[in-house]
């Protein structure tokens, strides 16, 4: 698998969203970062400081904001875990299934 297809396919689907800004891509972005680090696994279990950290977000309401617009629009589906000690998991649906 060509792992900047993710990258392309979304920047591919929010070219006409305009839901989607600057702050979103920066979170989606850093989530890809974060999963190539971890071997492309799907999902990924993520702790919310460490994606702000790579996203430069320093903010957590403006981090929960992106992740839950994210979910909510289908670009990935995150679901939290309310555990200090257990990182939220972040599923990446296949947003182009050639």
């Amino acid at each position: 698998m060509d792992r900047s297809k993710p990258l392309s396919d979304f920047f591919t689907a929010i070219e006409k969203d305009g839901r989607i800004g600057t702050t979103h891509i920066s979170v989606y972005t850093a989530l890809l970062k974060y999963r190539l680090d971890k071997g492309f696994a799907n999902p990924i279990q993520v702790f919310g400081r460490d994606i702000m950290s790579i996203a430069k977000i320093s903010w957590p309401n403006t981090f929960y904001r992106c992740i839950n617009d994210l979910s909510d629009y289908g670009y990935i589906r995150y679901v939290p875990s309310f555990n200090r000690k257990e990182g939220s998991r972040v599923y990446f649906p296949d947003m182009n299934s050639d």
